[in-house]
């Protein structure tokens, strides 16, 4: 549900690069595919980019039970 802070195999922070991650994929024409983005974010290693690429983000479908903090948290994704 919410993005593991650090890498399970070698330990390295990478919580904090996975909105970074969705906004450079998701920057429409301009955007990158996730290679590039990855490589721009310093994920070297096979195993923290699996951490970030096959992260599933149920908190959205959780959220539907609680309205005013799914507006919060989709705001926070156009910033």
């Amino acid at each position: 549900m919410i993005i593991p802070v650090r890498c399970f195999t070698c330990g390295k922070v990478v919580g904090n690069l996975y909105k970074k991650f969705i906004m450079m994929k998701n920057a429409g024409q301009d955007g990158y595919d996730e290679r590039e983005a990855l490589d721009i974010l310093g994920l070297k290693r096979y195993c923290c980019r699996r951490m970030i690429m096959t992260h599933v983000d149920l908190i959205i479908k959780l959220l539907n039970y609680n309205s005013l903090e799914r507006r919060e948290y989709m705001k926070s994704f156009k910033a």
